[in-house]
């Protein structure tokens, strides 16, 4: 009852002020007063005396609703912590030109569809399939971009992947997209934390970058995700070079090696079509089925209309009195004038 109360308000409390006015009806009746010689010699009349005060009340009702109307009574919302499934996932989209070719490795003509198009039509399905999950969305090429930092909007993270659909640069900077990634976790919630990168190759990571992805991915330990887009005769994740196996030469498989270093789950998955890419995704959001608290937003909620309400309820109580309501002191002269009329009648007719 106490919280009840604490969450009331009002927008224009002054009027409430005016409160006291509904106590009114206790000093003086809307009704009519009839004079009688003596109260006491009148029989004991409950019903009348329970009237007298239904009527009181009905009186105070119609004051201080229409009073408390005035003042634009409400409730304040309420933040509940509810729990739900689901994850906190940070997409990394890469941006480089390669994405805007197709899997065969072309540039897409008619009804193909290059690897960028296939990803943010499936990443857009993604989101929003679990209605509690968060997602922060970044992307990279020669420098990475914060698209939309880790929100429960899922219709605004739709529009910010639909949003990466300029030609990509040449070059890929995995390092600092991986970097900014990994900024986007917000407070730990205790919620499953997922990093999910969509991209078609890599390239060799600073050593010095390196150690500062290890340090954070040391205190986040997010679940690592890569979907490679694989075009067509490239190499794999595993292929190793026929020459000298460095990551100048293997960047892919060398990205792969320094991910299974990082002591926290990792899985790759290579795709070469968009139906790879589907059962990929599909793939990661079976295995992130973890419990996600998460905050329930309540509105606040107009109580104008229920005090108008009852208002209007009280008024129509004193109105239907005030229509039965007999006149008691013109009674008796009406029913000896009618009896004198009756009388006069027979005296006529003879």
């Amino acid at each position: 009852m106490t919280d009840l109360l604490a969450r009331l308000g009002a927008t224009e409390p002054w009027i409430l002020w005016l409160l006291p006015l509904a106590l009114l009806p206790l000093a003086r009746s809307a009704l009519r007063r009839t004079s009688v010689p003596a109260v006491a010699a009148a029989p004991a009349d409950p019903l009348s005396a329970w009237l007298g005060r239904a009527l009181t009340l009905a009186g105070i009702l119609a004051i201080a609703g229409l009073i408390v109307a005035l003042a634009g009574p409400y409730r304040t919302g309420a933040r509940i912590e509810r729990l739900g499934i689901g994850a906190q996932v940070s997409l990394l989209i890469d941006r480089s030109g390669s994405m805007n070719e197709t899997f065969a490795g072309r540039q897409p003509s008619g009804a193909e569809e290059s690897k960028a198009a296939a990803s943010r039509r499936l990443l857009a399905d993604f989101v929003g399939a679990r209605g509690h999950d968060l997602f922060a969305v970044t992307a990279f090429s020669t420098a990475p971009m914060l698209v939309m930092p880790m929100t429960d909007r899922h219709d605004a993270v739709r529009a910010a992947i639909a949003a990466i659909d300029r030609p990509g640069l040449d070059y890929t900077n995995i390092g600092r997209g991986l970097g900014m990634a990994l900024s986007q976790f917000g407070v730990d919630v205790g919620a499953s934390r997922v990093l999910l990168l969509v991209s078609d190759g890599a390239a060799v990571i600073d050593p010095r970058i390196q150690d500062q992805l290890r340090a954070a991915v040391a205190r986040i330990r997010p679940n690592l995700y890569w979907l490679f887009l694989r075009t067509k005769g490239s190499p794999g994740i595993a292929d190793r070079p026929a020459g000298e196996d460095t990551p100048q030469a293997a960047p892919e498989r060398h990205l792969d090696l320094f991910f299974k270093s990082l002591g926290v789950p990792y899985r790759a998955f290579e795709a070469e079509g968009a139906a790879a890419v589907e059962a990929a995704i599909r793939q990661i959001e079976a295995l992130e089925r973890d419990p996600i608290p998460y905050v329930e937003e309540r509105p606040r909620r107009d109580l104008t209309g229920l005090a108008a309400a009852l208002a209007a309820l009280g008024l129509a109580v004193l109105v239907l009195a005030k229509l039965v309501e007999a006149d008691l002191a013109n009674a008796p002269a009406e029913a000896e004038t009618a009896t004198e009329a009756a009388g006069a009648a027979p005296r006529r007719a003879a």
